[in-house]
């Protein structure tokens, strides 16, 4: 593909690092991008450097913040006698979208996957079972992708749990063998929450 700029190139090459750009849809939104007032492109550049250098992760649950302490975790609101343990940031935001589900979470970071040389210790798993004394969380939710690594995940997460005198629940089947959290919908994955079962004794 050839250019007429370097700069434009160098655009179209940042562009199409993101997931699901190609070179071509990254050149439509460069060229777009150029077409705008020049406030509106530097408005998009700003609001990235911020996203990028000021967004933190929760102290308490690893989940994106603006602060130290997310505004769920900080929320007086919130059941803080319900944990639900989830892989993913976007596994919070598909959950919340549901409006069924009122308690704390816990963000793994990712799911125990020996193929890519994920293990136990590369997850935030150590902070989830130093957090628990000292908290009021008397059941943990499974919020894992019913996947095999998600499983692998949740079976060894029970292990871990089963000194603690917890409630260890999963959520129902009816989100898909094989799925993802953040592809289901809405009402589905919201009953699944409201309809979770017992995880099973270790």
């Amino acid at each position: 593909m050839n250019f007429p700029s370097k700069l434009i190139e160098n655009a179209v090459e940042e562009l199409a690092k993101l997931p699901g750009v190609g070179r071509k849809t990254a050149l439509r939104l460069a060229l777009h991008l150029l077409k705008q007032e020049s406030e509106d492109t530097l408005s998009l550049a700003e609001a990235l450097v911020k996203m990028r250098t000021e967004v933190k992760h929760c102290k308490e649950c690893h989940n994106i913040s603006d602060t130290e302490v997310c505004s769920i975790c900080s929320n007086p609101l919130r059941d803080r006698s319900m944990l639900c343990v989830v892989s993913d940031i976007r596994d919070v935001i598909a959950i919340e979208n549901t409006s069924q589900y009122k308690g704390l979470y816990h963000v793994l970071g990712g799911v125990i996957s020996p193929i890519e040389g994920i293990g136990p210790s590369d997850l935030y798993i150590d902070s989830l079972l130093e957090r628990l004394p000292q908290s009021e969380v008397k059941e943990i939710l499974l919020a894992i992708s019913p996947t095999m690594e998600g499983d692998t995940t949740a079976f060894y997460l029970t292990r871990k749990l089963r000194d603690f005198d917890l409630r260890i629940s999963t959520i129902a089947r009816g989100v898909p063998v094989g799925g993802e959290l953040e592809y289901t919908d809405e009402v589905t994955l919201g009953r699944s929450i409201v309809e979770r079962t017992l995880y099973g004794k270790v």
